[in-house]
């Protein structure tokens, strides 16, 4: 009797790893937050990846002078948001 309890307890630990390990990577982990880029503060938006200190102060003062982003496109017309960048970000960020 407790080698049967041994085993189906094995299994259900088994069978709870399983859909874990089956997860595809696609560069995001269970942590990460959406962040709105229309009111969000510098540190906020440092906690996006490829945004450090310098770009996310960009961010905030082009906001502050342009206003409101209207697209998530927009993000590129400040200098040091590519491309590349935006599409690093784009999956965490929203406009409110």
């Amino acid at each position: 009797m407790y080698r049967l309890v041994v085993v189906l307890w094995t299994v259900l630990v088994l069978a709870a790893a399983i859909p874990a390990l089956a997860v595809e990577d696609h560069g995001t982990t269970a942590a990460q937050t959406v962040v709105n880029v229309n009111t969000a503060t510098v540190e906020q938006l440092q906690s996006l990846p490829g945004i450090g200190g310098v770009t996310a102060e960009r961010i905030v003062a082009y906001r502050t002078q342009n206003g409101p982003f209207a697209t998530v496109d927009d993000l590129v017309k400040v200098k040091g948001v590519g491309s590349k960048v935006l599409e690093k970000v784009r999956a965490q960020i929203v406009l409110r």
